[in-house]
């Protein structure tokens, strides 16, 4: 079975690791840090989805947070973590976008001096935007440049603290609070979650999500979302082990197209979500054209992934409670035209 043309879910079967990078209190610390700093998105009912649908469906629009996405998160919450001199001498990160704005927020907050390494194809609404909250963005060709090497070489010539997309704990717990928030306003709304959907690149915002709503809901089954082409998750649960994306893919949902889980959130993953689903770019531009349409949102390709899966009908939904989680909304209005289009919009 290949997840390229169709959706794929597996039951994750291992135990929990024996030392997880993240546990359930740093993600409570990492809500304190972000008190009064980041948005407490809302959880949104769907009423016209329910009678589609015959679920009772929330979204939670993370396109409303600070710079955009839920990237600001765990940005924050690193660089809160610095040291005095550490944020003197600055930070450096490596994104395509959503990850690059949220540290560049972050660093600004903190007067702290920020370099984003940027693939030169990033949309140019996400580097005008990281350029606007005062980083400096180097670009390089992602098909030919290594962006981990070119983020090293400021770290040791300037002695910057890299601040990783996804792979640390203080981002993941970050990403986490996202899962808090949905745990704890569901309760509020009287809704008891069999199913939550969260888009999955490198897996920071998956495992985080993950770990909250599988504490404080145990019952609640999480599924990771990624695009067709990039579902590395999806192989390394089916396989038990990390695995890479083929060389040469292409997707217009450029916030998810890391090469490969992260040495961290895998074993995260692998031990809290119940299955991985794939959608194609068709249903991506669908999911978006819904989302502006009924639910009055510019959601960008990659944060309507797992709204894509939902509306495709990857998973049998009739009769459960569904939070689907919209991770962002930076997309240049030419590619938005295009997928509204696309979709009959």
């Amino acid at each position: 079975m290949t997840s390229s043309t169709v959706s794929t879910a597996i039951a994750a079967t291992a135990t929990p690791p024996d030392s997880p990078a993240v546990v359930f209190a740093d993600v409570e610390a990492a809500a304190r840090r972000l008190a009064g700093k980041a948005v407490v998105t809302p959880l949104l009912p769907v009423p016209a989805l329910e009678a589609q649908l015959g679920a009772r469906v929330f979204v939670k629009p993370e396109v409303l947070q600070r710079t955009g996405s839920f990237k600001f998160r765990g940005a924050y919450n690193k660089l809160a973590q610095l040291s005095t001199e550490e944020r003197k001498r600055g930070v450096v990160a490596f994104s395509s976008g959503n990850h690059a704005q949220g540290v560049a927020a972050a660093a600004q907050l903190f007067g702290a001096p920020a370099v984003i390494v940027m693939p030169s194809d990033a949309p140019d609404i996400k580097v005008a935007n990281t350029r606007g909250y005062g980083a400096e963005v180097v670009l390089y060709d992602r098909d030919r440049e290594d962006r981990e090497a070119i983020a090293r070489g400021f770290t040791q010539a300037r002695g910057m603290t890299l601040v990783p997309p996804f792979d640390d704990p203080a981002i993941i717990a970050g990403q986490g609070t996202v899962g808090l928030e949905i745990a704890r306003q569901a309760d509020t709304a009287g809704a008891k979650l069999d199913l939550a959907l969260t888009c999955c690149g490198g897996g920071g915002l998956t495992a985080g999500t993950a770990l909250a709503l599988k504490t404080l809901s145990p019952a609640t089954q999480i599924h990771a979302v990624e695009p067709a082409g990039f579902d590395d998750t999806c192989r390394s649960l089916l396989a038990g082990e990390r695995l890479a994306n083929a060389p040469g893919r292409k997707s217009f949902c450029d916030a998810l197209l890391s090469p490969m889980p992260g040495a961290l959130t895998f074993p995260l993953n692998r031990s809290l979500l119940a299955g991985a689903l794939a959608v194609t770019d068709a249903e991506v531009a669908a999911a978006m054209a819904f989302a502006f349409r009924t639910l009055k949102l510019v959601v960008e390709p990659g944060g309507a992934v797992a709204l894509a899966a939902l509306l495709s009908g990857k998973l049998p939904v009739q009769g459960k409670t569904v939070a689907v989680i919209l991770s962002g909304g930076n997309v240049d209005w030419s590619t938005f035209q295009q997928a509204l289009s696309s979709a009959g919009a």
